[in-house]
């Protein structure tokens, strides 16, 4: 207890006090530590979805049978593709997807009916519109679902012939192979789970750089420090008298997103929460650090957010938080390692939706801890530095 009175003397409670009655009195900083990460929480939770439904979905049927009727009926009903109309050939369903207004297209062959009633295999064409690969590639696994669950049903209706032939032969040795594949984690594959898991990391390190570096440089621009360093305070009690402040409220904001995740988008707490919050508030120190390290190399707001631009998008692209890490070229994979939001992103997503503890998530704490102290220890020194 002495220890803290010690550290906590009258001098750092005056300045810290100083600090919470400017961010009172700055409406716009206070309102931006809590309303733009929220809005960008619940935003990017839902525009920044994996899953596709309601393709536009145009079709060619030279059938005009019961079966190519039940088959683009399939289609259409399984909400993954919406029908938009009809065309008379594959001409001006092929010129339709060109102009853009397609998504997808279906060309049912004349013969389509009379195949499948002969038992003989049967096509039909599948046109994607890959201006979008991610999208196309999508579009072309829904589209093949659908045909194989329409297949399944073909043998009940009596259409293949030599499906009731194969029950009469005699039984071979010859085994089979069946998938049946379990979803771990994640039953249902809500891919909301997934970004707003790794968004939370990205807005909690933009968020504290922008704020840190905003407030510093806004007390420069004011003449403000030259007038602290007239008072008896020390400067290792005037930059931590900065960095407490924001930093406990930056908190709050973690303890406010983690709510949003259950509340909003329903992502199960499987693991301890403490971990979560205790790792959000590492992440919040490392964006304090960036951001006070940019201040100091900075000498106004516009100087500011552009050298954040050259360093908030590499850390958001680079943290494996909006797409897989395996995803990315096999040689920049290890360049996520030093990244912080990387570290974070594992942390929760290991803790909320595996249930994973300190045993499995040591190495990721120890990184953060190890960028935390380096990025503030940086940015203290060139601050004490520009105060001296």
């Amino acid at each position: 207890m002495t220890i803290l009175n010690h550290f906590f003397n009258p001098r750092l409670r005056a300045l810290i006090r100083k600090e919470f009655a400017q961010i009172r009195r700055d409406r716009r900083l206070a309102i931006s530590l809590v309303v733009p990460p929220v809005i960008q929480l619940v935003l990017f939770g839902f525009a920044l979805n994996a899953s596709i439904s309601n393709l536009k979905l145009g079709v060619v049927d030279d059938s005009h049978s019961a079966q190519s009727r039940d088959l683009i009926a399939n289609m259409t009903q399984s909400g993954s593709f919406e029908l938009a109309r009809t065309y008379g050939s594959a001409r001006e369903l092929s010129e339709a997807l060109a102009h853009g207004d397609l998504d997808a297209g279906l060309v049912v062959p004349t013969d389509f009916e009379k195949d499948l009633l002969r038992g003989r295999p049967t096509e039909i064409q599948v046109l994607l519109n890959a201006m979008n690969a991610n999208t196309a590639a999508i579009g072309q696994g829904y589209a093949e679902g659908v045909v194989q669950n329409w297949n399944r049903g073909l043998p009940q209706s009596g259409l293949h012939a030599r499906f009731q032939r194969i029950a009469t032969n005699p039984r071979t040795l010859r085994g089979i192979v069946s998938l049946h594949p379990a979803f771990l984690f994640n039953p249902a594959l809500i891919t909301n789970w997934f970004t707003v898991t790794g968004t939370f990391g990205v807005l909690l390190m933009l968020n504290g750089s922008m704020i840190s570096s905003a407030s510093m440089i806004k007390e420069r621009e004011r003449g403000t420090v030259e007038q602290l360093l007239m008072t008896p305070a020390t400067t290792s009690e005037i930059v931590v008298a900065k960095i407490l402040p924001l930093f406990i409220l930056l908190c709050v904001l973690v303890l406010f997103a983690a709510s949003l995740l259950k509340i909003v988008f329903d992502v199960p707490f499987r693991g301890n929460i403490f971990l979560v919050l205790s790792g959000g508030a590492l992440c919040v120190l490392c964006g304090i650090g960036v951001g006070t390290f940019i201040a100091t190399y900075t000498k106004s707001a516009q100087q500011a957010q552009l050298m954040a631009f050259f360093i908030n998008p590499p850390l958001s692209s680079l943290s494996g938080s909006l797409t897989p890490v395996e995803a990315m070229p096999h040689w920049l994979q290890p360049v996520t390692l030093l990244n912080p939001i990387r570290h974070f992103s594992i942390i929760v997503r290991s803790c909320l939706l595996k249930g994973s503890g300190m045993d499995t998530l040591w190495p990721n704490y120890l990184a953060l801890i190890g960028f935390a102290t380096l990025l503030l220890t940086l940015s203290v020194r060139r601050f004490r530095k520009q105060l001296g």
